[in-house]
């Protein structure tokens, strides 16, 4: 039984895939300001390992939230 005011898991799976969208997206633009002054290769070269850390992140919780259908 749901109690009034609480999420559900996957209301909070739902939030969390929001939350590491923003962050990938923020990332991109990141690495997009950095890579276009080319000042710091190594910090580029992390913040992309970073952002494929967060697609990795965002498409475990995706899948956890569809499910799995074989047709």
């Amino acid at each position: 039984m749901k109690v009034p005011g609480e999420l559900t898991h996957n209301e909070v799976l739902g939030i969390e895939l929001e939350v590491l969208r923003q962050k990938h997206r923020d990332l991109d633009l990141a690495i997009s300001v950095l890579a276009e002054k080319s000042i710091d290769h190594l910090a580029v070269k992390r913040l992309k390992k970073e952002k494929l850390q967060l697609k990795d992140q965002i498409s475990r919780l995706e899948d956890e939230l569809t499910p799995d259908i074989i047709a």
